[in-house]
């Protein structure tokens, strides 16, 4: 499996949609790019999905190989299988990293996740998401809302499931 992303933080975005990426990230797209070499950029895919989206999603180029090996397992022809090739190729772009650590958020990018002058990185594992800040923090709310239904003493991991004997 490729690396998994880490953390969070808010980044400024300039008038012509650069945006720093944060550095732990870029070391994760660094490691999961066959390409990338010291001296050169990483690449990644930058998601923007469709209206049931409201962030961007970016992936390495070993997460996406992942995800397109996964699709291609699918029987041809099915709907599952064409919405999924139209989703994670045809509503993303490849990107490169810039010599000063952004990327540059298209005109549609940015207005399809509502980001103007600030966007929220924030981990998702295998992948990461840009938000519009206020949007995330709102989604962030229901994480919380979510996790008060299993009490004060809830511990996260036992949503896990281990499989048989745990």
């Amino acid at each position: 499996m490729a690396g998994w992303f880490s953390g969070a933080s808010q980044h400024k975005v300039d008038g012509k949609g650069r945006v720093s990426i944060p550095v732990a990230f870029r070391r994760v797209l660094e490691e999961n790019d066959p390409a990338w070499t010291e001296g050169l950029n990483p690449n990644l895919i930058l998601v923007f999905g469709d209206q049931s989206r409201s962030y961007l999603e970016g992936y390495s180029v070993a997460a996406m190989n992942e995800v397109i090996d996964s699709i291609k397992k699918m029987r041809p022809g099915t709907d599952k299988r064409r919405y999924l090739e139209h989703f994670y190729t045809g509503l993303a772009q490849q990107m490169q990293v810039d010599d000063n650590g952004r990327l540059v958020l298209s005109e549609r990018m940015r207005s399809k996740a509502d980001i103007t002058d600030e966007a929220y990185f924030v981990a998702s594992g295998a992948s990461f998401q840009i938000w519009r800040p206020e949007a995330y923090f709102a989604q962030a709310d229901k994480f919380d809302n979510f996790s008060k239904q299993f009490g004060e003493d809830f511990d996260p991991l036992s949503l896990l499931d281990f499989g048989p004997g745990d």
